[in-house]
């Protein structure tokens, strides 16, 4: 997942830049003001740093930057979780581009698909890390502190976050029912007297419905009962009714369809109408005999339902909906009955406490078992950088109270130099020394991330001589198995590198105009004498940045 290519338009002090990048150690330098560190600006924005219409070169509407990384098969899971389709190319290539005006409007696109400033954020702790000039300064942050150790410890905190936030739920809603006693007892007590009075009704799923209908045909039972008792007569009255008139209709053409052929169907037609007449009066007679007026019934359900209406209006709720109100309500007290069982919710805390306790407990092991690996680490990578004798130490100490982030406060402590007493980053008064702790934390921790490209932006500030040399030699190292970027001014670390980019100041018109442009042999050659003498170049500058240039390949 390295970067192969990077292209601004409009950018600060640059009005056009293609640039194609390699693998290995490549070093950025130029004059003071030429703006060596804009192109880290450049890959901040497309990553999604902050826009800002400063960033616009003067006289343009806009700014726009593309970053090209190459390889980056293993973001394909991340890139198909936030919705975008890269495909399954093995050599996966990712283009991530933003613009922005001189409205302020910004726009993103992630391999020309839209994206959001937070996506290209995301995206950009997963392709590099920046380790700046006053990197020390997060150094003096408790959350960067804990967050190096837990990174060294390969921890995962994500479990103890979530513990404790359940602890914290589990804090909440005891205290918020210790304080709702009285609220919750009058509510219970309201909701209890609600649900006893429609229980003694006791309505049923649907039953309004059956009710209803039951009424219905009582009410109306004598009219039905004569309707039915008619509608048999009619079909077999004392002349024999329709039942006996289809009967003799159909004998009658029987008796002369070898005749008429035709009359054969229409008899059989009659056959069936017949067959219908004689089911309809099996079926009355059955209505006529297991139907009476009932009017007991009729008077039961008569009282059911005033009883349903009167409740339905007491708590204005439509009568079919009765049965369904008094299963909320008892849903309802149910939850109040949890809410006010203290005994209950006392123990469910007592039990988040337990868990979170038992996280915190592994996180202090695993951060007491990393704290003096990362110290005796730092303390290594500090004798090369010019502090021999210094001491890094990783505390522990324990808070005065559980926290999110664990039991206990990690602080950093050095001391430079050999018999000194270790004290607080944040109070090392040399800013060389604070450089080169930074550096020093930097080399150690830089190998823990997946980002495959580092990127140094003067972090080798207040150092020199064979100090440098070191700190050249250290990002070549790193340079190995991953591609290292380095913004310097010291040419014993520009000597080191694998690539070499110039950035130079050049006027067009009435403007002046940043260029980055890759040099190698005589003007590399150049370019380190330059580092070490001026810009009036001597045969002896030359001749010490070709010595340079040979040691350090």
């Amino acid at each position: 997942m390295s970067l192969k290519r990077i292209v601004l338009r409009d950018f600060v002090i640059i009005s056009e830049l293609e640039l194609d990048l390699e693998n290995g150690f490549s070093v950025l330098t130029g004059e003071t003001g030429a703006g060596k560190s804009i192109l880290i600006d450049a890959l901040q924005l497309v990553t999604g740093a902050r826009s800002d219409t400063g960033l616009i070169r003067e006289g343009a509407s806009r700014t726009d930057v593309s970053a090209e990384f190459g390889e980056c098969t293993a973001l394909l899971g991340w890139l198909e979780e936030a919705g975008f389709n890269p495909g399954f190319d093995p050599g996966f290539t990712l283009l991530l581009r933003r613009t922005v005006d001189t409205q302020g409007k910004s726009r993103a696109w992630i391999n020309g698909s839209p994206a959001t400033a937070t996506q290209l954020r995301e995206l950009g702790e997963r392709l590099f890390d920046i380790h700046g000039q006053h990197a020390w300064q997060s150094l003096t942050r408790a959350e960067a502190v804990r967050g190096l150790l837990d990174a060294y410890a390969q921890l995962d905190t994500s479990p103890l976050t979530q513990s404790w936030q359940q602890w914290r739920d589990t804090q909440t809603t005891l205290e918020e029912a210790r304080k709702a006693q009285d609220t919750l007892q009058r509510e219970r007590e309201r909701l209890g007297w609600q649900i006893g009075e429609i229980e003694k009704l006791a309505p049923q799923a649907g039953e309004w419905e059956t009710l209803n209908t039951d009424h219905s045909r009582l009410a109306h039972a004598q009219a039905l009962l004569d309707a039915a008792q008619g509608a048999l007569d009619a079909l077999e009255g004392e002349d024999g009714g329709a039942a006996h008139a289809l009967g003799s209709a159909r004998q009658t053409l029987q008796n002369q369809e070898h005749l008429e052929p035709e009359f054969k169907s229409l008899a059989e037609v009659l056959n069936s109408s017949l067959a219908q007449v004689e089911d309809s009066v099996h079926s009355l007679r059955a209505y006529l005999r297991r139907t009476d007026l009932d009017p007991e019934r009729l008077a039961e359900l008569d009282a059911r339902m005033t009883s349903w209406m009167s409740l339905a209006r007491r708590y204005k709720r439509p009568p079919e909906e009765l049965a369904a109100t008094l299963a909320g309500w008892k849903e309802e007290l149910a939850k109040l009955d949890t809410a006010a069982d203290l005994a209950a919710l006392e123990s469910a805390e007592q039990q988040a406490r337990a868990a979170y306790m038992k996280q915190a407990q592994a996180v202090s092991k695993a951060r007491a078992t990393a704290a003096p690996k990362l110290a005796q680490a730092i303390t290594q990578a500090m004798q090369g950088l010019g502090m021999q004798g210094g001491r890094f130490e990783v505390t522990l100490q324990k808070a005065e109270h559980p926290m999110q982030s664990g039991l206990e406060e990690v602080n950093f402590l050095v001391a430079g130099h050999a018999g000194s007493t270790p004290r607080p980053v944040g109070k090392v008064a040399s800013g060389g020394e604070l450089s080169r702790i930074a550096l020093a934390i930097a080399v150690t921790t830089s190998q823990l991330g997946t980002a495959q490209t580092l990127i140094f932006d003067e972090v080798d500030a207040g150092v020199g001589g064979a100090v440098a040399e070191t700190v050249g030699r250290l990002m070549k190292q790193l340079g190995r198995d991953r591609q290292v970027m380095a913004v310097t001014h010291l040419p014993q670390v520009a000597a080191c590198a694998d690539h070499h980019l110039v950035v130079a100041k050049q006027r067009q018109g009435a403007q002046t105009l940043s260029t980055v442009t890759p040099v190698q042999g005589e003007a590399r050659v150049a370019e380190i004498a330059r580092m070490l003498g001026g810009e009036r170049l001597s045969s002896t500058t030359l001749a010490h940045a070709k010595e340079m240039l040979q040691s350090g390949s």
